[in-house]
């Protein structure tokens, strides 16, 4: 294969274009093009995440014509195109049952009247839903899309790079070509990823971010019913409780109204220090078989591309991102747990059983870090709690609560050393209540 076909791809039949004849060039990006097209543009290839994630749940592969068949690499065989897929077994999307969904919006109405009196803030829940796996995909893929995107990008202009300089001034369809490749490839990962996340998730803020639309509270049956199985704890005890987590998660998100750009703002400020690893782009790609990548989505997982810069820059945006995934989650257990109270019997067990769950992050948030460089759980989960039990005891519900009335008043990092100490020396801001321009009320 002559160096200037790069990453080891040759057109239908094994047959290598010569790169000195424009037809032959032509027809060849041409079906490159065809092969890795981006619905929409922009770095990632949705269509082909949602499908795959899909896949994940229910079986099946991408449909339409993003890989014809035929095309392949220089002396590798060509599928049957009877051939049996093998491809994982699916792990179900069952739909939700009437009983389901009204034991839902029970137990989140339920877990809103709990909470009134454990916080300043006033309920955030508009709408309740019960959702399958296949609606949580696909009600949060906007946002993963607002998540993704900027590392995406700089994983495409990096795959461009690798295009030679010559042949991206004479030949403009090979840049275009590589950009496409590299949506398809990026779907393809963040699909199994987010396919196995749909397979795990409790609830639309059960990572921690606002995933879902505004004032939407809604919990995922088929994964708590199968979570639950490992706890030996009464459904409706482990139903509700993750209500009165998906519950309070709504009511910090819909009423701090600064708190949704902040979070995701860290999470850019991050993703925006993560090097791409050329080389690894460039190993992984030559191994790739386009004739064999509509029947193994497997096949476009790409995993050790993405390393954050040890830079203090970046160590210092890492920081933020972990303080604010802390201070959200601990601000989450601690009001749950006071509201859970001595109303369910085992609220013990189910809230060390939810910090060790959050604190580690479950396998599909595990693979999401990997593929993507973003880890999305608390490290310092316990100190944060401990922070808003302690802000609690020295300033009350209200004290407590006002701080969430301006980025700069939130605890920094420095706070989770010594809890007592920041609670005692922190401005005392009870009487301060809320106002309508931070989205909340004056309860106190």
């Amino acid at each position: 294969m002559p160096a200037d076909i790069p990453f080891g791809f040759g057109p239908p039949g094994g047959d290598v274009p010569d790169p000195n004849d424009p037809r032959q060039m032509q027809q060849f990006l041409s079906q490159l093009q065809q092969l890795f097209a981006t619905p929409g543009g922009g770095p990632v290839n949705w269509d082909l995440a949602r499908q795959l994630a899909q896949a994940h749940l229910t079986g099946g592969g991408p449909t339409g014509a993003q890989f014809p068949v035929g095309f392949a690499m220089p002396g590798a065989p060509v599928p049957a195109p009877d051939a049996a897929a093998d491809v994982p077994k699916p792990v179900g999307d069952p739909a939700v049952t009437a009983v389901e969904r009204a034991a839902v919006i029970e137990a989140l109405r339920l877990a809103d009247l709990w909470l009134e009196p454990e916080s300043a803030l006033p309920s955030g829940v508009r709408s309740t839903n019960a959702w399958s796996r296949g609606e949580w995909l696909n009600q949060t893929l906007p946002i993963w899309k607002k998540l993704c995107d900027p590392v995406a990008a700089r994983m495409v202009s990096a795959m461009t790079e690798l295009v030679p300089e010559e042949m991206r001034a004479q030949m403009g369809p090979m840049t275009s070509m590589v950009a496409s490749l590299g949506g398809a490839l990026l779907g393809g990962q963040l699909g199994t990823a987010l396919g196995s996340l749909a397979a795990e998730v409790l609830s639309v803020g059960d990572i921690g971010l606002p995933l879902g639309p505004t004032g939407t509270a809604a919990l995922v049956p088929a994964n708590i019913a199968e979570y639950g199985k490992g706890l030996e704890i009464p459904d409706d005890q482990v139903r509700l409780y993750v209500a009165l987590r998906e519950a309070a998660h709504q009511r910090l998100f819909g009423h701090v109204p600064w708190l949704r750009g902040h979070v995701f703002a860290a999470v850019e400020a991050y993703a925006a220090g993560i090097h791409v690893d050329r080389e690894a782009i460039e190993e992984a790609m030559s191994r790739i078989d386009p004739a064999t990548l509509g029947n193994d989505p497997q096949e476009l997982v790409l995993e050790g591309i993405f390393t954050p810069e040890d830079t203090p820059q970046q160590r210092a945006a890492l920081a933020r991102l972990e303080t604010a995934l802390a201070l959200v989650e601990g601000w989450v257990c601690h009001v749950v747990d006071r509201a859970a109270g001595d109303r369910l019997p085992d609220v013990v067990r189910l809230s060390e059983a939810f910090r060790r769950r959050r604190a580690a992050g479950g396998p599909a948030e595990q693979t999401f870090a990997a593929l993507v460089g973003l880890e999305l759980r608390p490290r310092r989960l316990r100190e944060a709690t401990a922070l808003w039990n302690a802000l609690t005891e020295h300033r009350g519900i209200s004290g407590r609560d006002a701080l969430w009335g301006h980025p700069d008043l939130l605890p920094d990092e420095e706070a989770f050393a010594d809890p007592d100490l920041f609670a005692r020396t922190q401005l005392d801001l009870g009487d301060l209540g809320f106002n309508d321009e931070t989205g909340s009320d004056d309860k106190g």
